[in-house]
This record gives C-alpha cells, sequence and structure tokens, in this order.
C-alpha cells in the first residue's frame, strides 16, 4: 500500500502540472526576448543561436556547429555568411587540417558587450530575483535546471535521430 494519500498524490500531480506549464512559458518568454534581441541586432533568430552556440562553446567546425544546432550544413553555410558579414563571426582555415577547405568558426569577442547589453535588463532582474532564495534554494533551482536541460538534449537527439 503506497504511503502517499490519493489527496496528496492529486496534490503532487497538479503541482508537478504546473511546472511543466511554468517550463512552457518560460521556453516562449526566453524565445521572444531571443526575438528581441535578434530584431535590435538586425540577425534571424536562428543566426543568434548560432551565435550564442559559438560564443558559449568556443571555436568549432562548421559542421560540428550544425550539429550542435540541429541545422543542415547548407543551411549553416548562409548562417554563417550572414554572422560574419554582419561581424559576429570569422571563419578561419585551420593550416594543420589535411583538407585545405576545412575552417574553424570563432566569435568575435569584441562585439560581446553590444550583445550583452541588451541582456542586461534580463541579468539584472534575475539577480534582483535570485537574493530571495538561500543557498541550498539556489543549488537546488542549479540542480533542476542542469537535469531539464540534459533532459532535453536527450529528447532532441532521439527525434533527431528518427
Amino acid at each position: 500500500m503506497s504511503s502517499i494519500s490519493s489527496g496528496d498524490a492529486r496534490e503532487r500531480r497538479r503541482t508537478v502540472t504546473a511546472i511543466k506549464e511554468a517550463l512552457r512559458e518560460l521556453r516562449n518568454q526566453l524565445s521572444l526576448l531571443n526575438h528581441q534581441v535578434s530584431r535590435r541586432l538586425e540577425l534571424k533568430d536562428v543566426d543568434l543561436d548560432c551565435l550564442e552556440l559559438v560564443q558559449r562553446h568556443g571555436a568549432m567546425t562548421p559542421g560540428e556547429l550544425a550539429r550542435r544546432a540541429g541545422l543542415h550544413p547548407a543551411t549553416l553555410t548562409g548562417i554563417l555568411d550572414r554572422l560574419q558579414r554582419a561581424g559576429w563571426i570569422t571563419r578561419e582555415r585551420d593550416p594543420n587540417a589535411a583538407d585545405r577547405r576545412a575552417v574553424t568558426v570563432r566569435a568575435v569577442k569584441d562585439r560581446n558587450p553590444e550583445l550583452f547589453s541588451l541582456y542586461s535588463g534580463m541579468n539584472a532582474s534575475l539577480d534582483d530575483l535570485f537574493t530571495g532564495y538561500s543557498e541550498a534554494e539556489l543549488a537546488l533551482l542549479a540542480d533542476f535546471l542542469r537535469r531539464t536541460t540534459a533532459l532535453g538534449r536527450t529528447a532532441t537527439e532521439e527525434l533527431a535521430e528518427e
């Protein structure tokens, strides 16, 4: 026999549902924020996504970026062209590569302040929000977000394989 009463089980289901709904709403709000940042920078949303991947993970090949972004390499070429024309990335030839066409994509670090300034309002608001949480609560939130991100990565990879 379960030690959880049916009322407790219902309440747990309601809470879990509320968390899932809040995550969907968060995804939507962050997507809208990123859309506004893209618009200000005169980039497409997918361009900003790719730029974020290069900034976050460092220099990488176009093939690696395409895999991380879940994009076809031909689609990525146009994105990289736009990002390079706008001065956000460089494509550098790898002198040690067997294939002389091999390039590495790097974010232009001098542009970071421009990008970061567009997120400064959200970052300041988050800093204010975090002051209301204890260290233990912040650790729990960080763990939840890391684990949720890992689950999302796995679900994405599974869908990509189908």
